[in-house]
């Protein structure tokens, strides 16, 4: 069963629904074509509640891509209102994400080529610039990090929205202290993404490290102790 550690009970939906040639049925703005079925994703507004949407909604997709079935997330280009009635999402509900389900076509489009190069999809930041060890001015690398290396390379391979890669990581002592970062102007909706988003990584690092064997559980610490930057926040360990 698809689920999450933080006891969060996130809600998945599904509809099969024709859209037509040009993707506008229900509204993807062109950017899906030939989809029947459609995953959805609301959660609670509650604390830890995007960051669960998108670590229960991403082993949802890592088990699809498993059967041979093609995915995609899509937070901004779909058709909110259409979709959320269609899927009948609670109106107290946060409506994160949708992905159609179906069997990929063996090329990509032109359209899709190119925005994965204007999102450098393909490319991603390097240690030095997510994992810190003891402090924030310290970089961590792979021997530092000894058993979670792999894991950890899964999160700096992770996807995120636009490819931001809005996660950082500290280890202090035996802990992993996981954070997200946005900057002071950044918009209420890209920030909500981003916990998404680190979701996501905390998908990765969990399901690698399960993979490994290794043991731990996420938790709450204080961070009394910790000189954190003013871009970075805190969501678990």
């Amino acid at each position: 069963m698809v689920d999450n550690p933080f006891n969060v009970p996130v809600k998945i939906h599904i509809i099969d629904k024709n859209l037509n040639k040009n993707g506008e049925k229900l509204g993807t703005y062109g950017t899906i074509k030939g989809a029947k079925t459609f995953l959805g994703l609301s959660v609670p507004n509650t604390d830890m509640a995007l960051v669960a949407a998108g670590y229960q909604f991403e082993n949802l997709i890592l088990y699809a891509t498993n059967m041979g079935l093609g995915t995609v997330w899509l937070a901004a280009t779909f058709s909110r209102d259409n979709f959320s009635k269609a899927m009948q999402i609670d109106k107290n509900d946060l409506f994160i994400a949708i992905s159609p389900v179906g069997y990929p076509t063996e090329k990509r489009r032109i359209a899709e080529n190119i925005m994965r190069t204007a999102m450098k999809s393909s490319s991603r930041k390097s240690w030095d610039k997510l994992f810190y060890f003891e402090n924030f001015q310290n970089p961590m690398t792979e021997t530092l990090a000894v058993d979670y290396a792999i894991p950890l390379e899964m999160v700096r391979l992770a996807p995120s929205a636009t490819n931001s890669q809005p996660w950082r990581v500290l280890k202090t002592g035996n802990t992993y202290h996981f954070y997200e970062t946005h900057k002071q102007n950044t918009s209420k909706e890209e920030a909500l993404i981003k916990q998404v988003d680190l979701g996501i990584a905390l998908s990765y690092f969990h399901q690698t490290s399960l993979e490994q064997g290794l043991k731990g559980k996420f938790e709450k610490l204080s961070q009394q102790n910790i000189d954190i930057p003013s871009d970075t926040h805190y969501i678990i360990s």
